[in-house]
């Protein structure tokens, strides 16, 4: 968006970084930027109950950083997320934009920027919009995947299909059974996600240039992590070492892992309803996906998974962008991390097209799955691997015997099991395909 250089509240600093890095034409994320402003917001009002901050301008200041977190200025953040690698450039931003709308005697960093450095405040604006869109977009919405999946094992409970290993025919399952399996998936995933935020919540804040707190008052850190969980509600917590919390990114990487992991669940839950919706006359046709739009600008008629594909877009680019920050990651060199905004992007990034994934799953595709309960029978009854429950009563070698002549003749296992002297009593005994798919175990005689 352009700023007109008279609604510019930004000053020289900016401006430099603006002219030095025309890289992608992407700013700092939106939530990052956000918790700059209240974190300089609460500085500032800290300062003054310290007595360090004239009351005044301590009270402006910190007015203005509210401003800034609240949205108001988002458009007054233009440097390019690809900048100074501690976020150097987005505090100056920052500082100016503050000190402007704090107006006559707020200087940017004898007052704004007092007690702080872009290497303790940057990183700890990541982390605490990290914790806070996990909390309010991520988890809510991989709870209601799970839950939507849930609903479908439940559903699906009763309707017996082929299993398959290795894409080939194995022994039968129930649908719901299946369905059980992802709604466990994504719930263990949220579980991953969940564990990692303690340790994000650990902000290096106070620690200002090395990890030292140099010229910061010692109850600086603590009264700011405090007011901001008084005020937010978001989980604020002090690092376990003050080097160790400036030197590394560590808990951004642990949560961009966990990320990727639920990334790889719906990738893998994704290709599943694909194949079962795929035909309607020549795949699988096990369900019936809601039909979104045309699917073909040539073929009449067609429908395409464009939800599922959706997905499996979203799922490739949080795994590419998880490379992207454990690569970011391991340029800790000595005191500071320098690879923080590149991280910033990519996982924000991640954090807010999973969440929007996993809703658009769960409300436009799996809440609208139907069974074609038909195709289901007609697979379960099908698949060769059905002899494997006649093992107890005839053996192993005559089963593949069995199951080789049937697959040749096209003919089905009870028929050739017949064919080979099996009695009618004992198949129907063995073959209970709902018996298979509990994991029921047929009598020895």
């Amino acid at each position: 968006m352009y700023i007109s250089p008279e609604q510019q509240l930004w000053g020289g600093e900016t401006a430099k970084a603006v002219d030095n890095f025309p890289v992608s034409g992407e700013p700092v994320p939106v939530p990052v930027i956000r918790w700059l402003g209240r974190i300089k917001g609460t500085a500032a009002a800290v300062n003054g109950e310290l007595g360090l901050l004239d009351a005044d301008v301590a009270q402006r200041v910190a007015r203005a950083g509210f401003e800034v977190a609240e949205g108001k200025h988002d458009d007054q953040f233009p440097v390019d997320v690809f900048q100074t690698g501690s976020g150097t450039s987005s505090n100056m931003n920052a500082n100016e934009v503050i000190a402007e709308l704090a107006g006559d005697e707020a200087h940017p960093n004898d007052h704004v920027n007092m007690g702080q450095s872009s290497n303790d405040v940057f990183p700890s604006a990541v982390h605490l919009a990290a914790v806070a869109e996990t909390q309010d977009r991520l988890l809510p919405a991989l709870e209601r995947l799970t839950g939507s999946l849930a609903a479908k094992s439940k559903e699906f409970a009763n309707l017996v299909k082929a299993g398959r290993t290795h894409m080939m025919d194995a022994v039968p399952v129930t649908l719901g059974q299946e369905f059980g399996g992802y709604s466990a998936q994504i719930r263990l995933g949220r579980d991953r996600v969940q564990a990692a935020i303690p340790r994000v919540a650990q902000i290096p804040l106070g620690g200002t240039a090395t990890g030292t707190g140099l010229n910061t008052h010692p109850e600086f850190a603590a009264r700011i992590r405090a007011k901001i969980a008084e005020d937010t509600g978001v989980p604020v917590d002090g690092p376990a070492d003050p080097f160790e919390a400036q030197g590394n990114r560590d808990a951004l990487v642990e949560l961009s892992g966990a990320l990727k992991v639920v990334a790889v669940s719906l990738t893998k839950i994704a290709n599943d309803l694909v194949l079962m919706g795929s035909g309607p006359r020549t795949g699988l046709a096990e369900l019936h996906l809601p039909e979104l739009q045309k699917g073909s600008s040539i073929m009449p008629g067609k429908v395409n998974p464009v939800i599922p594909e959706v997905v499996l877009q979203v799922a490739a680019q949080v795994i590419g962008n998880d490379v992207a920050i454990s690569i970011a990651g391991t340029q800790g060199n000595f005191e500071l991390n320098v690879r923080v905004p590149v991280i910033a992007r990519n996982l924000l990034g991640s954090i807010a097209i999973l969440s929007s994934a996993a809703a658009l799953l769960a409300e436009k595709c799996v809440d609208g799955l139907e069974p074609n309960e038909e195709a289901l029978t007609r697979h379960a009854e099908s698949t060769p691997a059905i002899a494997t429950a006649l093992n107890p009563f005839i053996g192993y070698d005559l089963g593949t015997e069995i199951v080789q002549e049937a697959v040749a003749s096209e003919r089905t296992i009870r028929e050739v099991a017949v064919e080979k002297g099996v009695d009618e009593e004992t198949l129907d005994k063995a073959l209970d395909l709902k018996a298979m798919a509990e994991g029921s175990k047929p009598p020895s005689s």
